[in-house]
């Protein structure tokens, strides 16, 4: 497979980075109670999640450009979906579905930022 594919399958499924087998997160991103909850070593092959310090805050760029992307697909369908319609079910469904998709957004920042600095290791398979 090639680097692409590893990543994506990783970022996709919330596998670790590194052998693509074990869990990233310590449960599923819609539990609230562990919300973003990143497990300190992968359960397969060892690897260290937490590089250092702070490590995740830098996730927050990757959330913020998710969040652009979420809203600019959802007033594109509402426009094209509601012509002439008011504007406030415009906004009511953008902020229905940032509310909605928080969570795995959330997540997803998560397991991106950790796949920007933690590649893959065939070795570690």
């Amino acid at each position: 497979m090639s680097i692409m594919w590893n990543k994506l399958y990783s970022i996709c499924a919330f596998k670790c980075p590194k052998c693509l087998k074990g869990e990233f997160f310590e449960s599923h991103p819609y539990n609230l109670r562990k919300i973003g909850e990143v497990k300190t070593h992968c359960p397969k092959c060892k690897t260290n999640y937490i590089l250092e310090p702070g490590f995740y805050f830098g996730a927050m760029y990757v959330s913020y450009a998710l969040g652009v992307g979420v809203f600019v697909l959802t007033w594109f369908l509402c426009d094209s979906i509601f012509h002439d319609d008011s504007v406030w079910i415009t906004i009511s469904i953008i902020s229905g579905s940032i509310v909605l998709l928080g969570p795995l957004m959330f997540s997803l920042s998560k397991i991106i930022w950790a796949n920007i600095f933690i590649h893959y290791d065939e070795e570690k398979r």
